[in-house]
């Protein structure tokens, strides 16, 4: 089925990630969601973590980067939630422990094989967006970037992203943390 092709309008998605960074991809997901549901709660994970390679902004940095990308690209902030929630490490339980953090809701909105089968084990409908330059939009690879000096990384995250990560010295951070500067 053409993903654009839903008919059905949700309520209440949830769009789950870490977002280290937010990146132009996750931006394209947010708006395509926001065709298909009323309200999206965009859901920050291992918001616990922070100061890693892996994990290297704070979920406070992390829900400003998204909402003023958000503002940004004009969306109408009203219809977004930014919800950080801790790890679980229970994989058969998350969609019941995001219960726990996050108002009800009747889709998850996920590229993740694993995130779409735990939705779906959980009884919830799942959208699966499309995946707008997935090779391409990578916050792995920005990170990657970062540490080795390419600048191009700006190119791949919204401006607020770029500002805000300069703001708080962000690519230092991440290469300090491996050992390099």
């Amino acid at each position: 089925m053409d993903p654009e092709s839903i008919e059905r309008k949700y309520r209440r998605g949830v769009f789950p990630g870490r977002f280290q960074p937010f990146h132009l991809g996750h931006l394209e997901v947010v708006k395509w969601a926001l065709k298909h549901v009323e309200e999206l709660a965009i859901v920050i994970g291992t918001a616990q973590e922070s100061h890693t390679v892996v994990n290297p902004f704070t979920a406070g940095e992390r829900i400003i980067m998204i909402r003023e990308s958000l503002k940004e690209g004009n969306i109408d902030l009203s219809r977004i939630l930014i919800i950080p929630v801790p790890d679980i490490l229970m994989n058969s339980v998350w969609a019941s422990y995001l219960r726990l953090f996050v108002p009800e809701f009747d889709v998850g909105i996920s590229r993740n094989p694993l995130v779409v089968r735990l939705f779906k084990e959980a009884g919830y409908s799942v959208l699966v967006p499309p995946s707008f330059e997935r090779n391409k939009y990578s916050s792995t690879r920005i990170r990657k970037m970062m540490i080795a000096g390419d600048d191009a990384w700006r190119s791949y995250v919204p401006n607020a992203v770029s500002r805000i990560i300069d703001m708080i010295d962000g690519v230092k951070r991440i290469r300090e943390v491996i050992g390099g500067d």
